[in-house]
């Protein structure tokens, strides 16, 4: 088998970064993150109301390994906006904070939305699922 064999959790990871606006790959889910850096930025996203999808990496280790691969950057979570990494939680969180993070999603921050990212609490549509078929 060649080295340009197909990849089809990179690929997934890929398809799922160009059809979604705002992606976020994160540890658990937004109604269940299993990480505090995960819980934050979802977080963050829900206080502005912004639409997102989100994939929980935890199911399949390669799901981050190739992720990983595909943005360079090592640290999950990873938010992509319109094809581009945004970053992890630091930089989200700072973002959100200065409201530079609404002003990259394109949405006017709310009124009431806190001073600092809060832990994602409010429920949202599911996770998407990177499937294996390598079994």
């Amino acid at each position: 088998m060649s080295e340009q064999a197909s990849n089809p959790i990179r690929e997934a990871i890929a398809q799922a970064i160009d059809e979604n606006p705002v992606i976020l790959f994160m540890k658990g889910t937004p109604e269940q993150p299993m990480c505090g850096f995960s819980a934050r930025t979802a977080g963050a996203l829900q206080a502005l109301g912004a639409p997102f999808a989100a994939v929980d990496i935890l199911p399949d280790p390669r799901i981050r390994q190739e992720l990983s691969a595909l943005s360079n950057w090592p640290t999950i979570p990873q938010l992509f906006v319109n094809g581009e990494l945004v970053g992890g939680c630091d930089i989200v969180t700072e973002m959100y904070e200065t409201g530079e993070l609404a002003t990259t999603l394109g949405i006017e921050p709310k009124a009431d939305a806190p001073a600092e990212a809060p832990v994602a609490s409010e429920p949202g549509a599911p996770p998407l699922q990177i499937r294996n078929d390598l079994a």
